[in-house]
């Protein structure tokens, strides 16, 4: 409180904030690489990602849960999916950011949450409210506008909120702290990426040690990249509300959006934000509902109490 009253923000909101940011902004890391082909990006990311978590929690003394994994032979399975849809999500993402398609990868992370409503309603018998089903109908109609504009399947920010959401999905089923889920879902993918490196390696098309000082360390550097937002995520949300929550993740989407406009020109005509208003308008219907349960089921709680 006493950072609020200094007229600073506090903490959780600051630390959500800006793990957004840094993801929102993630494109300009991703361009100054863009001659690294996605494959050995995304495997340098998982690599160096799973050295500076493992120093992370070494530091912090938290290891102990690593002995158990093996022997936990559901949650190495889950953690071994969520393994597998984290990477193809990078790479399809950095594939699309270096293909010049930061408009439609963008959109997958509009179209997230409400990915996450219907698999919610798919998987765990969820129910939807009539303002949580209108959300979801004015999106689709969206996705439809989009794929009759473009003839073609919006499939970039399809994949990508698909693979996302049931990443998402596997991980709330899964009793692992969020710095801890990622060092094992790096451990699980790094003897392949070990391996594929050494390969390009032997090829003569590694880039790591062959294609300048800069892209060394900003190979390097991914761990670091990748971590970081994550760690200032898993902070942030413990300190405020889900609801809020809601709000700060689309920081990220609305700076990649930004960035693919201003930045690097891509088209973004009348016609195709359009359809981006669709799903912002339906985004907007779905945070309302959330702000709106998440006031009206407290005090309910408090005068059931009384």
């Amino acid at each position: 409180m006493a950072a609020a009253d200094n007229g600073r923000m506090p903490a959780g909101p600051a630390a959500a904030a800006l793990a957004y940011v840094l993801w929102g902004i993630f494109p300009l890391y991703i361009k100054q690489i863009a001659a690294v082909p996605a494959l050995e990006i995304v495997l340098h990311r998982s690599w160096w990602s799973m050295v500076f978590v493992f120093a992370l929690l070494a530091l912090a003394r938290r290891l102990a849960w690593l002995r158990g994994l093996a022997g936990q032979h559901r949650l190495l399975a889950l953690t071994a999916a969520s393994a597998l849809l984290l990477s193809a999500n990078w790479l399809l993402y950095v594939w699309a950011v270096n293909a010049d398609r930061v408009l439609d990868a963008s959109l997958g992370y509009f179209i997230n949450p409400l990915v996450n409503v219907l698999l919610g309603v798919v998987v765990l018998s969820e129910r939807l409210n009539p303002r949580q089903w209108t959300a979801v109908a004015i999106a689709a109609l969206g996705v439809a506008y989009l794929t009759w504009l473009n003839g073609a399947l919006p499939w970039i920010a399809l994949v990508l909120a698909i693979t996302f959401g049931t990443y998402g999905l596997i991980r709330k089923t899964v009793a692992v702290e969020a710095l801890s889920g990622l060092g094992a879902e790096t451990l699980l993918i790094a003897p392949l990426g070990i391996v594929y490196l050494l390969w390009c390696e032997h090829a003569g098309s590694a880039a790591l040690g062959h294609d300048g000082r800069t892209i060394d360390l900003l190979l390097v550097a991914s761990g670091v990249v990748t971590a970081v937002p994550l760690a200032l995520f898993a902070y942030g949300a413990r300190l405020i509300p889900y609801s809020t929550v809601g709000l700060v993740q689309y920081i990220g989407p609305t700076l990649q959006l930004l960035t693919g406009v201003l930045l690097y020109r891509e088209p973004f005509t009348a016609a195709r934000a359009a359809g981006f208003v669709m799903i912002w308008v339906a985004l907007a219907i779905y945070v309302i509902d959330g702000f709106v349960r998440s006031r009206w089921i407290p005090a309910a709680a408090t005068v059931a109490g009384k």
